[in-house]
């Protein structure tokens, strides 16, 4: 794209944030559940936002479906002997994905608790821009169709087995062929029969399933470090606002993490190399932030997070100061840093028309500025609007709007 159409682009883009239609920079997700709010964003918010919880708490239509799926789950505790019979009963059906999401949108009203929902955090999100030119209660039925979705699949991975994208590192914790395991799968129907407030909307049974199933398999990976502006990107943050932009050519330079092969290994040689270069760049004056990116991802389940190791590595043997560092502790993959970034750059309020770059080693240069593809076929979008090449370990990025959209099958950082 060249500099131009770029440009244009970008007015297209400015003019919709400020009409209020499009994700809002700074906007800040509701919910104290960390792992709940990044993968059901909308479920998250019916269920918090009181205005809208009552309106669904009370509708016949939605307490019918509670009843049914509740009486589903309890019948489960006397007839299922397997674990594909618990899970099919606890997650949505179709027909009831179907009915929800039609009730849902009969609903809505421009001026009642789901409209002021949609308006108000679902849009500015942009959790779900992948339905930003759909109606606003058409956007509120395709959400919760996505949310029922992403629950779906949690369960099906964590519950039931399934292979997820990566199952060399993302993979089920237990063996679902142990004749054992079909106990930890009952007692967790137990659990949902037991508690009330599973009775209270219509969602709960399966969503609080689905996060159970994380919780015992030791996923909880999309809540590392959270909430980042109060732990590790406190100080980072803080210095956000008082950041004079037009001192610097760029926002941040990026730095993706490369996972240690070996258990034990907090930090790799790669990811060391990488933070080396991109210090220098950063005292150069290239930027005023540096950002890290890395979940706990190799080896399997390594209590390790790439991006934590590199931050305390630049403190502590780089001498760089901590409210230079911001840290993305979720990415696991190479989509996802470019992706992780963005969405950081939008919540955090940095200048969106401004670029990043990426600071890493020749190879995962290249392979970035070739990756458009590889988020089309992942994430069903690209994230970012490639700018210049600056050396052969270094690339231009903008940010995007779209790369705050939700990924529904990938629960430990969607």
């Amino acid at each position: 794209m060249d500099a131009r159409k770029y440009f244009v682009a970008l007015l297209v883009v400015f003019c919709r944030l400020c009409a209020g239609a499009q994700p809002q920079v700074g906007y800040q997700p509701i919910g104290k559940n960390f792992v709940q709010a990044k993968n059901y964003y909308l479920l998250t918010l019916l269920q918090n936002y009181k205005p809208a919880s009552v309106l669904i708490a009370h509708d016949p239509v939605l307490i019918k479906l509670t009843k049914t799926k509740l009486a589903a789950i309890q019948n489960t505790l006397t007839t299922c002997n397997d674990v594909a019979c618990y899970t099919n009963a606890i997650k949505f059906n179709p027909d009831e994905i179907k009915a929800a999401a039609e009730r849902l949108t009969a609903l809505y009203a421009d001026d009642n608790a789901l409209g002021t929902l949609v308006k108000k955090h679902l849009i500015p999100s942009g959790a779900y821009g992948e339905y930003e030119n759909l109606t606003p209660a058409m956007l509120l039925a395709k959400a919760f169709e996505q949310d029922a979705t992403a629950v779906n699949y949690t369960i099906d991975v964590y519950a039931g087995g399934r292979k997820p994208n990566y199952p060399a590192v993302d993979s089920i914790s237990f063996n679902v062929r142990d004749a054992g395991y079909i106990k930890v799968i009952h007692d967790g129907a137990v659990g949902l029969t037991t508690d009330k407030d599973n009775s209270k909307l219509f969602f709960l049974p399966a969503m609080n399933y689905a996060l159970h199933c994380l919780q015992i398999n030791g996923r909880n990976d999309a809540a590392n470090d959270e909430p980042m502006t109060l732990k590790a990107n406190k100080e980072a943050y803080k210095r956000i606002k008082n950041t004079n932009w037009n001192k610097y050519k760029y926002t941040l330079i990026l730095v993706p993490g490369e996972g240690p092969e070996l258990p034990g290994v907090a930090i790799s040689a790669g990811s060391i190399a990488r933070c080396r270069g991109a210090a220098a760049k950063c005292k150069e004056g290239m930027a005023p932030f540096i950002m890290v990116s890395g979940g706990k991802v190799h080896p399997y389940k390594t209590p390790y997070c790439e991006a934590d190791e590199m931050k305390r590595f630049m403190i502590d043997s780089l001498h760089v100061p901590a409210d230079v560092i911001l840290v993305d502790p979720h990415a696991r993959h190479t989509t996802t840093n470019l992706r992780n970034c963005a969405r950081l750059i939008f919540r955090y309020g940095i200048p969106v028309a401004k670029p990043f770059i990426t600071s890493t080693d020749k190879s995962q240069s290249t392979y970035i500025s070739g990756m458009a593809d590889r988020c089309l076929q992942e994430l069903h979008y690209v994230p970012y609007t490639l700018g210049k090449r600056l050396s052969p370990t270094e690339q231009e990025f903008y940010p995007l709007a779209a790369s705050l959209q939700i990924n529904p099958v990938e629960p430990l950082d969607p």
